[in-house]
């Protein structure tokens, strides 16, 4: 091309892209917006959000609008216990409130970052054994009276924290709130019996249902047979007072659960560590289960495993059992149920049917009717792998769900091995080889099983985003295998 038309031609390039700048449409800031009260936006945990002024047109010219380090960061060099920040914020009123992992709560201006307060529960423990890194994957809004109120605490911030305590602060101020418990706190580990500090406490957020606040705890897994109580709690917001406690016991496990000197709270029971939901119109608080302890071990649970690796609505009021789902029979892979039910109106040819979806780790994904527990769609009870641990006794059918299918691959061979070169193909099949790997719950073995997907997942904490318009679950998984 001669350079003239060259130099033309760059000339009306240039143009072209200044002409797109300024026919570029103006951003309309004037809604709608709105907040993010809770954990998954929803006491349902939908964690989709209706507003639609960010659009694929415009998405690529978003920019970061401020940053905030908060700095409670550890690798446990400097001889504490190593952190992971996994707080998912929310937006109330004008104000973003999350946690760290070192149990701070920090409250910012959605719209600058600017730090209106922060609150240090100077927690007793700075180092903890067990496997976990420090975690607080959020917080809980109570809105108190709406009555305009200025008087401290009216709303009010509620966290758990690694020394298992329930704290409640002044939403304005980050003060906690005096009359609530002790100053403030309420001890968690009351009930529970003896156990060291790293092997109960509470990482996921609290609920707030009406005047109350309900929370469970992790409890460390694979250290013992009498591991602490999973027992969930629901607590007065106003006064910090229990209200009720479901202590995940069968019926048919009650005549132990009185033994002399046990505590209040029976151990080795199902815990409840990731994030719940509820319902006010029904009344029901949802809660995912794990499962009874030992995780890899069934035989000797004493009939516990009635509650674990379910999920259970408990009535709001009394805590008492509306209803449950079990997941995973005799569960000994450590298929804890491990995200937040999410709670959406399902569409049907006969109408609308209040529905609950529960993803596991093993990729499935229940839906059911949130006021009865029933399945939604059919749920088959097939054939699974037999155990050859002597003494073991494990179930020999599990659920699965029709629809929607798995979204995780059931069965690792070693045709599946993977490698840059076909000697690492080779020894990657001669290593799965070695194992057992009978499909998906190929139960623990002497000789080592094959668990896939593995105890972490397929998916996990982080749970799914449903769209209630177009009935669209999304959802990530990881794809780890491992061995038993």
């Amino acid at each position: 091309m001669p350079r003239g038309a060259s130099a033309l031609a760059a000339l009306a390039a240039s143009a072209l892209v200044l002409l797109a700048c300024k026919a570029r449409a103006p951003i309309d800031y004037s809604g709608p917006t709105g907040d993010w009260p809770e954990y998954g936006r929803t006491k349902g945990g939908l964690r989709f959000s209706p507003l639609d002024q960010i659009t694929r047109e415009n998405v690529g010219d978003l920019r970061v609008a401020w940053v905030y380090h908060h700095g409670d960061v550890s690798d446990g060099s400097d001889g504490t216990t190593r952190t992971s920040f996994n707080a998912t914020p929310i937006v109330v009123d004008d104000a973003l409130y999350f946690c760290t992992g070192k149990n701070r709560v920090i409250a910012l201006e959605p719209e600058t970052g600017r730090e209106l307060w922060a609150f240090d529960p100077k927690t007793k423990l700075r180092k903890l054994q067990g496997p976990y890194p420090r975690t607080c994957r959020g917080v809980a809004y109570w809105p108190g009276d709406r009555t305009g109120s200025t008087s401290a605490c009216r709303a009010r911030v509620f966290t758990g924290t690694i020394d298992s305590e329930l704290i409640a602060l002044d939403a304005r101020t980050g003060e906690p709130c005096a009359d609530f418990g002790v100053g403030g706190r309420v001890q968690l580990r009351e009930g529970i019996g003896d156990a060291p500090p790293w092997e109960y406490y509470p990482t996921s957020p609290p609920l707030v249902v009406g005047d109350l606040v309900v929370i469970g705890a992790l409890v460390a897994d694979n250290q013992r047979t009498d591991a602490p109580s999973g027992v969930v709690r629901a607590f007065d917001a106003k006064s910090g007072k229990l209200v009720w406690a479901f202590d995940p016991v069968p019926p048919e496990a009650m005549a132990a659960a009185n033994e002399p000197n046990s505590p209040r709270y029976r151990p080795g029971t199902a815990n409840v560590w990731s994030i719940l939901s509820a319902d006010p119109e029904l009344g029901l608080v949802y809660v995912p289960t794990g499962n009874a302890a030992p995780d890899y071990w069934a035989a000797n649970r004493a009939g516990l495993d009635a509650y674990s690796s379910s999920v259970i609505a408990l009535r709001a009021d009394n805590g008492a059992v509306a209803w449950t789902f079990q997941t995973v029979h005799h569960d000994v892979w450590d298929y804890d149920v491990p995200a937040q039910p999410v709670l959406f109106t399902l569409k049907t040819e006969l109408g609308p049917v209040p529905a609950l979806a529960q993803v596991t780790k093993m990729g499935h994904i229940f839906v059911l009717d949130r006021r009865t527990g029933e399945p939604l769609f059919p749920v088959e009870e097939r054939p699974v792998p037999h155990t050859d641990v002597p003494g073991e006794s494990l179930s020999e059918t599990q659920p699965f769900p029709t629809h929607p299918r798995g979204i995780h691959p059931e069965r690792l061979d070693p045709s599946d091995a993977w490698g840059f070169t076909r000697w690492d193909r080779a020894s990657c099949a001669e290593e799965i080889a070695k194992y057992r790997s009978d499909g998906i719950f190929t139960p623990p073995s002497l000789r080592g099983s094959i668990e896939f997907p593995g105890p972490a997942g397929g998916p996990n904490w982080g749970g799914m985003v449903l769209d209630e318009g177009s009935q669209t679950l999304y959802v990530n998984q990881m794809r780890v295998p491992s061995v038993v």
